[in-house]
């Protein structure tokens, strides 16, 4: 089993690579297949890793929306040809980035206790 911190920083790494191409705006993740796989992928890391993460963990930051996130999971990796595009881009244009830095502090958190 994975350590949690692992887990977070898997999530983070996920983020980081939607960022990346974020820049390119919504337009062009509309017209290009590559790029909506891009988001869908790493959005499914993101909420495969919350899925992983233990409850106590979890419990550290209820702020966060758990359920949603690995709801958003469980359509992407079981919903095949009912993805939203529409859904996809807002959960990584507004969602991952509002989640980043909750996620910042969970790790950090963690990474104290030690």
């Amino acid at each position: 089993m994975r350590d949690p911190r692992e887990r977070l920083r898997d999530m983070l790494e996920a983020i980081a690579a939607i960022e990346r191409h974020l820049y390119r705006g919504k337009v062009a993740f509309e017209q290009d297949e590559l790029l909506q796989g891009w988001f869908v992928r790493n959005l499914q890391i993101i909420g495969e890793a919350a899925r992983a993460l233990p409850e106590d963990v979890r419990a550290l930051a209820p702020e966060v929306e758990w359920p949603k996130i690995i709801g958003m999971r469980n359509v992407l990796v079981h919903g095949y040809f009912d993805i939203d595009a529409e859904v996809v881009w807002e959960a990584a244009s507004r969602d991952a980035l509002a989640l980043k830095p909750r996620i910042e502090q969970l790790l950090q958190r963690l990474e104290k206790q030690e």
